[in-house]
């Protein structure tokens, strides 16, 4: 078998022509193609019809995360326009405290004409109109990567800002602009915790009558939090995926969750590759809690190839892993695990948690559809040629797939 790091990424191409691509969201949610892959067959449905395919005793994971309009246009007084994409908080440093802060706050951020805003120079100012009159917003950039915001009204947050002024960002393969529509239609239903600058989009297809018949059918829900950054669009550059850095993201799990987990002998679907990845995550963080115990929370990290080249003989199972989640809290006298992760899913991982996944139809060379090779096998070729032969709609705004091993 082919190391993990050794894999050719051309092995992961396929032909998307553009006119595949979902440019806009169908008018119903849920009336979007399902894609059925239950083990080795395919078929397809209408994703309203969803509950009555689940397995028997199905725990549905889903993150709850909400897209923020992270996109910010400021104007030098030589006219020309500088874009500042807010990616993740630096000071305050986590995303509640920083979308909170009510005088100042920095960020890493991707910068657009980032040549003529040099670092340190004079501030950018950009008058927000409020029911008190216009605020003045500055942005400095102290370093290569970073913009510290202020502004001059303390009874407006940053949030408060950004959803005056932002622009949500959507997917850059649509190749369009931001349209009013997508203000909705970019969240999930279930969104709820600021700080994603792209949406987990398998969530995208639920609706509140989805979940009633989950309900119906005795499915029960869990939320989880994974911040989605930028660097889910990050192309893989390397002729193998070893060449390849994985972007750093934020997860947040509560201890509800993790009992949850512990105590279920259900069937655990993970709605989406996000939900995947914080599962998965969870996993190698306890093993890394096991090994020490007495690490500290900012000690917390998951990272890119720690999964791989393991002793599956001294390795936790699934329940004695969330045992262990569920301990350090206890001891460290916390409620909810905040962590980064850049855990890296390709062929040769070997799942701990998840197993099925509803998701979209991923670009190729992406490290997405390295993880549904990883979990299908050489199977997501299958898939992938019966979607295109079959009209499905492809990548965030398009249909979906139940995987099942």
């Amino acid at each position: 078998m082919i190391k993990t790091t050794d894999i050719v990424m051309q092995d992961y191409a396929y032909d998307l022509p553009d006119e595949r691509i979902a440019k806009y969201p169908l008018p119903e949610r849920d009336s979007s193609k399902l894609l059925l892959y239950k083990h080795g067959k395919i078929t397809e449905t209408v994703f309203r019809n969803l509950p009555s395919h689940l397995p028997p005793k199905t725990l549905l994971v889903r993150n709850n995360t909400r897209v923020i309009r992270a996109r910010l246009f400021f104007r030098k007084p030589t006219g020309a326009r500088i874009e500042i994409f807010c990616l993740d908080p630096v000071l305050p440093g986590s995303y509640e405290t920083a979308l909170s802060a009510r005088k100042e706050c920095v960020w890493h951020c991707m910068l657009g004409n980032a040549k003529r805003w040099t670092v340190n120079s004079e501030p950018l100012v950009k008058e927000i109109p409020t029911d008190k009159g216009p605020l003045a917003l500055s942005a400095k950039r102290i370093c290569e990567n970073q913009v510290a915001f202020s502004w001059d009204d303390n009874t407006f947050t940053f949030g408060e800002l950004l959803e005056s002024m932002g622009i949500l960002p959507i997917p850059p393969y649509l190749n369009r602009d931001t349209e009013p529509a997508d203000l909705k239609t970019y969240q999930t239903v279930y969104a709820r915790h600021k700080g994603s600058v792209a949406a987990p989009t398998a969530g995208l297809h639920f609706t509140e009558a989805v979940f009633a018949d989950l309900a119906k059918s005795d499915i029960p829900i869990m939320d989880v939090t994974l911040h989605v950054g930028a660097g889910t669009f990050k192309p893989v550059k390397s002729e193998t995926i070893g060449g390849h850095e994985m972007h750093r993201e934020i997860i947040i799990v509560d201890d509800k969750t993790l009992r949850c987990l512990n105590r279920s002998g259900r069937t655990v679907v993970a709605v989406g590759t996000t939900s995947v990845r914080t599962l998965e995550s969870l996993y190698w963080l306890a093993v890394r809690i096991l090994n020490n115990p007495d690490i500290q929370p900012e000690e917390l990290i998951v990272t890119q190839w720690e999964s791989y080249g393991r002793d599956e003989n001294s390795l936790p199972s699934k329940k004695e892993a969330f045992a262990a989640l569920l301990e350090w809290l206890e001891n460290n006298e916390l409620t909810q695990l905040i962590f980064p992760t850049e855990i890296l899913i390709a062929p040769g991982y070997r799942f701990r948690v998840v197993e099925a996944i509803i998701t979209n139809f991923h670009q190729p060379n992406s490290t997405l559809l390295l993880l549904i090779g990883a979990f299908i096998g050489n199977d997501w070729q299958r898939v992938y040629r019966y979607a295109l032969e079959h009209s499905f709609r492809f990548l965030s705004y398009g249909d979906s797939s139940l995987l099942i091993p």
